[in-house]
């Protein structure tokens, strides 16, 4: 299937909210978006509806604080969402680059260039983005900043590159077979995570759908791994000992398109902290996790995960608001 004419679209979209500033970002969501947009983001933007307010309440207040404005894409990929029907979905992840020169969020400006991790999800019906998930990694850039908001973490902080064959923008029609064999694996994985005892090993449930040195590229504050061992060491064994009644997963969107695939919920399940997660003590709270996950499969398993999780929702469910221990401004 060809998926160019929403490609094109959210390309254009990218390329005017480039050159606009201000008021003009309004024009700009209007003349691309529904009225009745649903827009989803990290805490503390949370849900916005309506284009105008997303241009007023995200994208003014982000270019005024970071100038010079530029979206250095990593992967781009499109597709029809495999859990519903409904208008092609056009994904986008990589960095937004600039110059760090006014507040944002109470996060204080640098003067340097900053990039903030982005991953979007754009549902286009009718030829506007009538839906939208724009997940982007905050504490990644407060670290840039000088104000890490967490204790050590247990894997690498990076400035995370694409994909290591640099073939993640996929501007050109792709084998639909290879979109099927992506989201199959996908599927698998997700199986066998949701079990959590599959009477396996951690690391022989892990090689059945990851290549043995598979990159797991996480959100500041747990970090990022390589290998199946260093992964099971370092996120996701301590992640399992740490939550306990885990739910099903609950995607809103899972595709592929190529070699490359992905999926987001709002949120994707729930679990309760019963064992210390990131250097903090357990609540027995139950919380949400916000996620975007974006994959890279070689051969017939996964080779590359690019994670974003919303931490400072996490925490804020859990009693600890992040930014206004780091800030001083309280969030909603």
């Amino acid at each position: 299937m060809s998926f160019q004419t929403e490609k094109k679209l959210i390309l254009s979209f990218h390329d005017a909210l480039s050159r606009a500033n201000g008021d003009e970002l309004a024009t700009v969501t209007k003349q691309y978006c529904a009225p009745n947009l649903v827009w989803r983001g990290f805490h503390p933007f949370d849900e916005i509806a309506g284009s105008d307010a997303v241009a007023r309440r995200f994208w003014q207040p982000l270019k005024h604080s970071l100038t010079h404005l530029q979206r250095r894409q990593d992967i781009f990929f499109a597709g029809r969402n495999s859990l519903t029907e409904g208008g092609v979905w056009v994904v986008s992840m990589g960095h937004l680059m600039g110059l760090f020169d006014a507040p944002w969020l109470g996060i204080r400006p640098t003067g340097k260039m900053a990039l903030l991790r982005y991953c979007e999800f754009h549902n286009v019906v009718d030829g506007k983005i009538s839906e939208t998930a724009m997940y982007f990694d905050i504490p990644h850039l407060m670290v840039q900043a000088g104000q890490n908001p967490f204790p050590p973490q247990t894997a690498a902080h990076l400035v995370q590159p694409g994909p290591m064959t640099h073939d993640g923008i996929l501007t050109e029609d792709q084998p639909a077979d290879e979109g099927h064999k992506t989201l199959e694996v996908i599927n698998a994985m997700i199986a066998d995570l949701g079990q959590w005892d599959s009477g396996l090993s951690l690391t022989d449930e892990l090689a059945q759908t990851w290549h043995e040195n598979m990159i797991w590229w996480g959100p500041e504050g747990i970090g990022a791994t390589y290998t199946i061992a260093r992964y099971a060491q370092q996120h996701s064994g301590p992640f399992r000992a740490a939550f306990t009644e885990r739910s099903k997963t609950q995607h809103i969107c899972r595709m592929a398109e190529g070699y490359y695939g992905g999926f987001f919920g709002w949120p994707n399940f729930t679990a309760v902290p019963t064992g210390g997660f990131m250097g903090m003590p357990a609540t027995g709270k139950a919380a949400e996790f916000r996620v975007i996950d974006i994959y890279r499969r070689a051969g017939d398993k996964l080779a590359e995960n690019w994670i974003f999780i919303d931490l400072l929702h996490f925490w804020k469910q859990q009693g600890v608001d992040i930014l206004a221990r780091i800030t001083g401004i309280e969030t909603p």
